[in-house]
């Protein structure tokens, strides 16, 4: 394990979005494993669009899955009412139609804890279907179309 995962993982954890900075500046890798197998996006404060952007632009991978759960940022974020992040994540590129352990989709979790806006936003971001079959790829756009993306919010 990197010694400075650990760091980044708690002041990711805290919503520290300077300290984010300050060890993506030093070298820390956005996406090292912190010494309980979590990366810095799967254990961020939610509410923090600034540190998701942070480690998103560092390269972190919006598409990490909880190894248990299967469930990714945009699950935790959707579940958790936070439009911004949800936003954030899926101009970076998650995947808005995989499917956590128990069969739900982020829209299904955000309907199931009544968060009507992030909702609405995840079903039109997906062409309106319930069935999540909205794939999002990078295919020619790249990197550098999701740093702009990710920048303009």
């Amino acid at each position: 394990m990197e010694p400075s995962a650990d760091w980044l993982a708690s002041a990711a954890a805290r919503g520290r979005a300077d300290e984010v900075r300050a060890l993506l500046a030093a070298g820390a890798p956005p996406d090292a494993p912190n010494r309980l197998g979590r990366s810095p996006l799967q254990v961020m404060m939610m509410g923090s669009t600034r540190v998701a952007q942070l480690l998103l632009l560092h390269g972190a991978d919006p598409n990490c899955a909880d190894p248990a759960t299967l469930t990714r940022p945009v699950h935790d974020a959707a579940r958790e009412g936070f439009l911004d992040t949800v936003v954030v994540l899926h101009r970076a590129g998650a995947r808005l139609d995989v499917r956590d352990a128990w069969g739900r989709l982020p829209v299904d979790l955000a309907e199931e804890q009544g968060h009507g806006a992030v909702a609405a936003y995840l079903r039109a971001a997906e062409g309106g279907t319930e069935s999540g079959s909205h794939a999002r790829t990078e295919g020619a756009e790249g990197h550098a179309a999701r740093t702009s993306r990710i920048i303009e919010l």
